[in-house]
């Protein structure tokens, strides 16, 4: 993401106002953990139109996503709607939010739709910021890469190899250019004008489609609608697995489709990931025990010198994250141990994804 252009600042707007109509669209599943802290800090938006409104698209929990969710909404001063999406179509393949994403869209007629997932949280001005960039830069799809939270191990472990590669190798400016074939949303924060999101079939039109981010960037620019992807370090926070299980069944799920499918492709990048982020750390203690027992000093001191050379490389790139991406420098060593997990991720989100056996998430099955 070099280079990647940020979200316009709320002090950049002055006065703007927008005269428009917007409904947020948070779809849950199971997100009892989450709900409250991300309903609370919508609540807590400066108004970002005159009239706006929150539907929680709830596909069926089992938990009490709802339960928490109507708690926050009490202290609330806008309207907020619970829409149960029921069953899914018993003849039809729905996976992720798409179902319930798709019954709220029956409900509205807002001139914008901004869809926010569960796990996030939004800065005071961050809605009133999209939409009137949005509107000021005649945007159809504006979307925000988040900024990356983390708690357990086993995302410090993984999570800033991910954010490492993405931010690396992403071509964010071609996203940007109409002339470009490139195309990219990030699914926690999509603000869609409505009638370019109609025109496209929204995720109705996809429902069968796993990654339905990319699926929807791609169909708003090659249908000649506006698309921007933005940074949107300061305005979203975003924590996506509470535990390793989580984690594992994410990252599995999208390793493959996010590599085109390709098997060759997915099995190499764990495999290069784990050469440079693991590599190092095995080989420092495992020759410096050898110094004990081996003669060959030379050969020795050199792979102790080039592992050390490769640790602080990592360093040093946990430090441009954190500079450009605001990513915690917290427990940076532990991106070893990420790259030993990345390496078996790999060829698992293959075998998933094709068999589709074990290819879940939240527990539902994705064949």
């Amino acid at each position: 993401m070099k280079n990647a252009p940020s979200l316009i600042e709320y002090s950049e707007l002055d006065s703007f106002e927008n005269k428009t109509t917007l409904t947020v669209i948070v779809p849950t599943f199971n997100e009892e953990k989450n709900i409250y802290q991300c309903l609370s800090s919508i609540i807590e938006s400066v108004n970002p139109c005159d009239d706006w409104k929150v539907i929680i698209a709830d596909d069926s929990s089992s938990d009490q996503t709802l339960t928490k969710a109507k708690l926050a909404s009490k202290k609330s001063s806008i309207r907020i709607d619970f829409l149960e999406a029921g069953p899914r179509p018993k003849n039809q393949r729905w996976v992720g939010k798409n179902w319930p994403c798709s019954q709220a869209m029956e409900k509205i007629d807002s001139d914008w739709i901004l869809f926010l997932d569960a796990d996030i949280q939004i800065k005071k001005e961050t809605i009133f910021r999209a939409l009137s960039q949005a509107n000021m830069e005649g945007i159809d799809l504006l979307s925000l890469a988040p900024r990356l939270t983390c708690e357990c191990l086993s995302e410090w472990m993984v999570q800033p190899i991910m954010a490492s590669l993405i931010s690396i190798g992403f071509p964010i400016k071609a996203a940007n250019q109409s002339k470009e074939s490139t195309a990219f949303a990030a699914g926690p924060f999509m603000l869609f004008r409505r009638s370019a999101y109609k025109a496209i079939g929204g995720h109705k039109d996809l429902a069968g489609e796993v990654v339905e981010d990319l699926a929807l960037a791609r169909k708003i620019k090659g249908s000649g609608f506006k698309l921007r992807f933005l940074l949107g370090l300061n305005a979203v926070d975003l924590h996506m697995y509470p535990d390793f299980d989580a984690l594992w069944e994410g990252w599995s799920k999208n390793w493959f489709l996010g590599l085109d499918r390709n098997i060759p492709k997915a099995i190499s990048a764990s495999l290069v990931v784990f050469l440079i982020f693991s590599t190092p750390w095995l080989t420092l203690p495992s020759a410096s025990i050898c110094l004990l027992f081996i003669t060959n000093y030379n050969l020795l001191l050199n792979i102790i010198l080039v592992s050390l050379l490769a640790i602080t490389l990592q360093l040093i790139l946990r430090i441009w994250i954190n500079k450009k991406f605001d990513f915690s420098l917290k427990y940076w060593w532990l991106m070893g141990a990420g790259g030993i997990i990345i390496l078996f991720l790999g060829p698992i989100s293959v075998v998933r994804t094709i068999t589709g056996k074990g290819w879940t998430w939240k527990g539902r099955s994705l064949a």
